[in-house]
């Protein structure tokens, strides 16, 4: 084979392998678990040594950011070509909580290689997909001959994400200027499957709230005053089940303000994907589907708005019978949104709802929790199109599919705050166990992150000029 820019990035990959792997584990050794404050030091322990590792891959600036709660990373590495575009890499170094007796085969924070495969907590969420970005900077500047990035390259890594990164949007308001961008790459999402490479072009925001409905001042004799006074407990039974129609919509007035609709052509990509529906219920340990009217499956969790009852109490709870009026009852719901739809408007939707419903002689107070916005980057976005040619390089001319995400996260602040497309490039599958006992990520699709970002980037700087 002649020395083209695709095998010399595949032979500095290959070189560097086996140290690229040794850090890795290295850093995964760390139990950056943000949500247990006995972990506090060792959040911070993880983002000094990814500073220090990101100065040793070449960057000139290194900087651990404080916040109220855990740190985030800051690296930068200015291309020498003057009208280069600027690129943010986006990612989170914090893990969640894992011990032995959850289920692990072994020590979760002591890495193994099993078949082609590295076990340990953090291994695909966020860790590995983060570090991926170190060596491919690296094949890049190998397989170009550059000295410098074709991008001006940022990196913005969190320790907060899975706590909700409650001070993520503050950070990023403060640094708006440092961090400046003409796009935003997320690496913390995933593929469909090992032997289907997809790139994800959006996530549903989430507006999450709590409900609490007061009746009387005590539990009180239902023979008494059973059927003159209000109950709470009713009147959070009615809520609930007015929540949707029969064709399930949400029947919340203006909840689909504004709601972008899909095209055909995002449907026909959506079916092309191969999706099992039996083998989806398995996972979701479901036994049947139910949703909107009039859509697919993935059309309804990647691309349409929900309102979900999360949790519900009030009134008796143990074994047999109480014949009460209940003084209280509760609700916990969450929407998902998608994109053209504002939390904000969506949070005084649902207020108004409430209060339209609830009779004389309940009171009721409603918390709105941290809200998140949508994000989706339309098909024919020239970034978006730079990080599908990157992959198919790397997965050797393969077709590239499309997928969004169903869940929510932090990129929508940075698309918000910075004014910039936010991309996702992520090479996880579901099998990995995001959060689950036994984690893992794949070692050749890890590879193949590293060599897409070593692509990326001159690709990015021509398509972005």
């Amino acid at each position: 084979m002649s020395d083209t820019p695709d095998s010399a990035v595949r032979t500095y990959i290959e070189q560097h392998r086996s140290a690229f792997l040794d850090d890795l584990a290295d850093w995964l050794r760390i139990p950056s678990v943000s949500a247990q404050p006995d972990h506090a030091a060792d959040v911070r322990r993880s983002a000094d040594w990814l500073a220090a590792k990101l100065k040793e891959t070449g960057f000139p600036v290194t900087e651990v950011w404080s916040t109220p709660g855990a740190p985030a990373v800051f690296a930068e590495w200015p291309s020498g070509d003057p009208d280069a575009p600027t690129v943010l890499v986006y990612g989170h170094h914090d893990v969640q909580p894992a011990a032995r007796e959850d289920g692990w085969h072994t020590d979760p924070f002591e890495p193994r290689i099993l078949d082609g495969r590295m076990y340990g907590r953090g291994a695909a969420d966020d860790k590995g997909q983060v570090f991926f970005h170190t060596l491919g900077v690296r094949a890049h500047l190998a397989g170009t001959g550059r000295t410098t990035p074709a991008v001006n390259l940022k990196l913005l890594i969190e320790g907060e994400e899975e706590s909700g990164s409650p001070n993520f949007r503050a950070l990023v308001e403060a640094n708006s200027a440092r961090l400046a961008a003409d796009t935003v790459i997320v690496s913390d999402t995933g593929m469909w499957s090992e032997t289907t490479p997809t790139v994800c072009t959006g996530m549903r925001g989430l507006a999450d709230c709590e409900i609490e409905l007061y009746g009387p001042d005590q539990d009180i004799h239902s023979g008494s005053f059973g059927g003159a006074v209000p109950n709470p407990a009713t009147v959070a039974a009615r809520l609930v089940a007015a929540l949707h129609d029969a064709d399930e919509r949400v029947t919340i007035p203006g909840f689909y303000d504004g709601v972008a609709p899909l095209t055909d052509a995002e449907r026909e990509l959506f079916a092309e994907l191969p999706f099992d529906e039996a083998s989806w219920l398995s996972t979701a340990k479901s036994h049947g589907t139910l949703g909107e009217a009039g859509y697919s499956t993935l059309e309804r969790i990647w691309a349409r708005p929900t309102a979900e009852l999360n949790g519900i109490g009030g009134g008796y709870q143990g074994p047999g019978g109480k014949t009460i009026i209940p003084a209280s009852a509760q609700l916990k719901l969450t929407f998902r949104l998608v994109a053209g739809q504002d939390p904000e408007k969506i949070e005084q939707a649902v207020g108004d709802w409430v209060a339209a419903r609830v009779p004389a002689g309940v009171r009721h107070k409603i918390t709105f929790r941290a809200s998140t916005r949508p994000c989706l980057t339309p098909l024919d976005h020239p970034a978006l199109q730079a990080v599908v040619r990157a992959m198919s390089r790397a997965f050797d001319g393969q077709k590239i599919r499309f997928t969004r995400e169903g869940g929510s996260g932090p990129a929508a602040d940075l698309q918000d705050v910075l004014a910039a497309p936010v991309l996702f490039l992520g090479i996880s599958v579901p099998s990995d166990g995001w959060h689950a006992p036994n984690e893992k990520v794949e070692l050749d699709l890890l590879i193949k992150g590293v060599e897409t970002t070593a692509h990326l980037w001159g690709d990015l700087a021509g398509a972005l000029r």
